[in-house]
């Protein structure tokens, strides 16, 4: 998703040449769905931007420092 990101900056890669192919299809499940929802920013794509806060977001609720299944390990 990192990567995907680098590349919403560059609008004008071919994301249907390999190596970018790779990166692109898995991730565009989501981000197709996000598409919908959000608009674009100029010409730029957010929605990777959008599911990187998410599952970063969930990431820290769940294993952070005072995360769900930290303080439920510690009983």
């Amino acid at each position: 998703m990192i990567v995907r990101i680098i590349l919403s900056w560059y609008p004008q890669t071919a994301l249907t040449n390999p190596p970018w192919i790779y990166i692109a299809v898995p991730n565009e499940l989501l981000l197709s769905v996000t598409r919908k929802v959000i608009l674009l920013v100029e010409i730029v794509d957010i929605s990777p931007i959008v599911w990187f806060m998410i599952m970063s977001s969930v990431h820290e609720i769940l294993v952070g420092p005072q995360g769900l299944l930290v303080l439920l390990s510690r009983k």
